[in-house]
């Protein structure tokens, strides 16, 4: 009995990992086939100079920067919001009907097309509040659809820390925003660190949030204000695979590249945050 017992633990040892394996393989062959065409298309000139010839030669350098500017701004907009708001409803708000209905509110938004916050962005931020198409515009639009999945995190980042450091710090004569502040905020920061990068890494990526709200089919220059409208790669590699005719695969291939470079490089920095405070 115990043999077989043995057996079988083994025969689902290896068909979980098989399982795994077969996850993991497909993502590998994808990045190996966009490193395999989008670094022979690299070069200097093309990171750092504006499309030109209708955006069959130059470079992408407009829609690099664009695309850290949206990024930066969906940062600062939907970071302190959904960190203050899922410490609100696990620390301060009351177990009642209206808190899990916000919760659960909270958790469908996550599902939501990515368009209908570009729509829902257009209508509010661009014709209501008059901030016309702009950076602005695309990251309070792309903050508010990272909103949902950030809450989430630190909710059960939040609720995953053990009620005995709650007791402790306040028994040492520790405020409430104290022991929030000090003691239950640090220990659940991997989680929420992990929710921020996920939210933050398919923000970077979105095209159809700043279809209506941000991005520009072509500028030779750069923004001058958050007022401006701006390139970015997710739009920018739309356009040029779809809109450009007898568009060079070369410049496809760098610009997928380098986006995928960026989104890898800000889930690099998050993953290096969140392991500091692991430690």
């Amino acid at each position: 009995m115990k043999i077989l017992k043995g057996k079988s633990g083994i025969a689902i040892e290896l068909f979980i990992k098989t399982i795994a394996l077969l996850a993991v393989v497909p993502i590998f062959l994808i990045l190996g086939y966009i490193i395999y065409k989008g670094v022979p298309a690299i070069s200097w000139e093309f990171l750092t100079e504006v499309p030109k010839r209708g955006m069959r030669a130059g470079g992408i350098f407009p829609a690099i920067v664009g695309t850290i500017y949206l990024t930066l701004g969906t940062i600062a907009v939907s970071v302190p919001f959904g960190i203050f708001t899922g410490v609100y409803l696990v620390e301060y708000a009351k177990d009642n009907i209206l808190t899990r209905l916000i919760n659960l509110t909270i958790i469908n938004l996550a599902g939501i097309p990515s368009i209908i916050y570009g729509l829902f962005g257009m209508a509010l931020f661009v014709i209501y509040f008059k901030l016309g198409v702009s950076i602005l515009s695309g990251s309070l639009t792309l903050g508010i659809m990272c909103l949902p999945v950030i809450i989430t995190a630190t909710r059960e980042a939040l609720l995953a820390v053990p009620n005995s450091l709650r007791e402790a710090s306040l028994a040492l004569g520790a405020t409430k925003w104290e022991t929030i502040s000090k003691v239950v905020v640090p220990a659940a920061l991997p989680g929420i660190s992990t929710g921020v990068i996920l939210s933050i890494s398919r923000a970077a990526g979105e095209t159809a949030p700043i279809l209506f709200t941000a991005a520009a089919f072509y500028l030779p220059f750069l923004p001058q204000s958050i007022f401006d409208q701006v390139m970015a790669l997710p739009y920018h590699l739309y356009v040029i695979s779809t809109q450009v005719p007898n568009m060079p695969q070369s410049n496809m291939h760098g610009t997928l590249f380098v986006l995928v470079f960026i989104t890898v490089g800000f889930n690099l920095i998050g993953a290096y945050i969140r392991n500091k405070f692991e430690k």
